[in-house]
């Protein structure tokens, strides 16, 4: 809720600057010929200064909330308490004495050096024994752990000999209950002992969402750019340096992506090869819409991963199952663009070819084709969205490579900066993908939206 709230308040503050600052700016473009814009899709565009600000923030919100050294020290949410924290527990013998004890734990915090070692754990404050039968103890405890404390092991007489803990920092305590205070949260078990839970604050553990210098870092080390610019190589190495590392499991960040581009561009490729015909064929002839409506609308809503085990048994684990799993995923998008672009054909062109003499073959050419295409580019853009998103679900199936593997792979040994490194990196792709097609599609279709 803290992050949204932030978001939102960043929004409005970000939409106010910049319409403060350029408000007196005057709009150009198509769009400053309008008197009524409000209410006209068309006259809505991007404006890159929000576009801007929208990432800056996502990398702001990412970095506060994970103690990044992007962001200055005073803009990080609160974390864990580290140092070192005291408080006093009462221990009653079986006589009915009390005696008071002291323990004092430093939190730390475990750092990773340069070649991915963790540092050693510290050692626990030095304190003074002190006198009666309950002693004074010490402990260290790493941030964001707990930590159950024996605090009646170095005591003068023990829980053998019948003492009990019955109060911390002056509050009663009993078996299952449990105590707050500034440093965090002290429980007592069943069996009597003190579990010490200390304050996580509000950061986000680094296992759970590491800060981006992190996934930045490790995006160096699989892609192995850092080997490429290691320093005292010879030039004449480095290539070699470059080609031989090991990246993620034996194959490097491009060659997993490399993979991973391959299997969606056949998959999509053989699915637009099969899925156009089949959908100009829908859309023209009735005998071919009646057979094939009813495989393609009960396919449609079938998502791809539920595909997955009969692709097995059908296809095998191989190359193959992935690729038939990804033309799976287009095939069906790929035959409802085909099929509602030569529906949408506007019925006066092809009546004005008519009377001008041509022939079906001439009407398919140069009416039904060029004004089917606007719907087909569309089609493609969202079948190759849909096979970015199963290809993390057909790399799940035995493979050694791709950016699926690498996630999932990455997933089950905690290693989220591999998992949102390969996020992010699909994204990317994802996207750029989708601008060549826009681009492709504005070369090859501008009469797009014209007629």
């Amino acid at each position: 809720m803290i992050p949204l709230l932030i978001y939102v308040a960043i929004f409005i503050g970000c939409f106010y600057a910049v319409r403060l600052i350029s408000g007196g700016a005057n709009r150009t473009g198509y769009t400053a010929l309008k008197t009524v814009t409000f209410g006209d899709e068309s006259a809505v565009t991007p404006n890159r200064w929000a576009s801007v600000l929208s990432v800056i923030t996502l990398f702001f919100l990412w970095g506060t909330f994970t103690g990044s050294v992007i962001v200055p020290s005073p803009l990080h949410m609160p974390g864990p308490p580290l140092g070192e924290h005291t408080f006093t527990h009462t221990v009653q013998d079986a006589e009915g004495n009390t005696d008071d004890a002291t323990v004092t734990f430093l939190l730390y915090e475990t750092t990773v050096d340069e070649e991915g070692n963790e540092s050693a754990e510290p050692e626990p404050p030095v304190v003074d024994p002190g006198d009666g039968f309950a002693l004074n103890d010490s402990l260290v405890i790493e941030a964001y752990g707990s930590e159950l404390a024996p605090l009646q092991n170095n005591d003068v007489l023990t829980r053998d000999d019948g003492t009990n803990i019955i109060a911390v920092n002056g509050q009663p305590i009993s078996p299952g209950e449990r105590l707050e205070f500034d440093f965090g949260t002290l429980a007592m078990s069943t069996r009597g002992s003190i579990n010490i839970s200390p304050a996580q604050g509000i950061q986000m553990e680094p296992i759970w969402l590491p800060p981006p210098e992190d996934v930045f870092n490790r995006f160096l080390e699989i892609s192995c750019i850092n080997k490429f610019w290691e320093r005292g190589v010879p030039v004449s190495e480095r290539w070699s340096n470059f080609t031989g590392c090991e990246g993620f499991r034996n194959y490097s960040l491009w060659e997993h992506l490399g993979f991973s581009l391959y299997r969606v561009v056949v998959g999509f490729l053989l699915g637009a090869l099969v899925g156009i015909p089949l959908g100009y064929a829908m859309g023209l002839s009735n005998w071919a819409r009646g057979w094939f409506d009813p495989i393609v609308e009960f396919m449609r809503p079938v998502p791809p991963l539920a595909l997955i085990p009969l692709v097995i048994i059908w296809a095998g684990i191989g190359e193959n199952g992935k690729v038939v799993l990804l033309f799976l995923a287009a095939l069906w998008i790929m035959a409802i663009a085909a099929r509602s672009g030569v529906s949408g054909v506007n019925l006066s062109k092809v009546h004005a070819a008519y009377s001008l003499g041509a022939n079906k073959t001439q009407i398919m050419r140069h009416v039904i084709i060029p004004n089917s295409l606007p719907e087909i580019f569309t089609g493609a853009r969202v079948a190759m969205g849909v096979c970015w998103g199963t290809v993390v679900a057909a790399e799940l199936v035995a493979a050694v490579q791709g950016a699926g593997m690498m996630i999932m792979v990455a997933s089950r040994f905690q290693l989220t900066d591999i998992v949102i490194l390969g996020i992010i990196l699909i994204g990317m792709i994802g996207f750029g993908i989708d601008i060549l097609m826009r681009m492709a599609e504005n070369k090859l279709v501008p009469w797009k939206g014209k007629s």
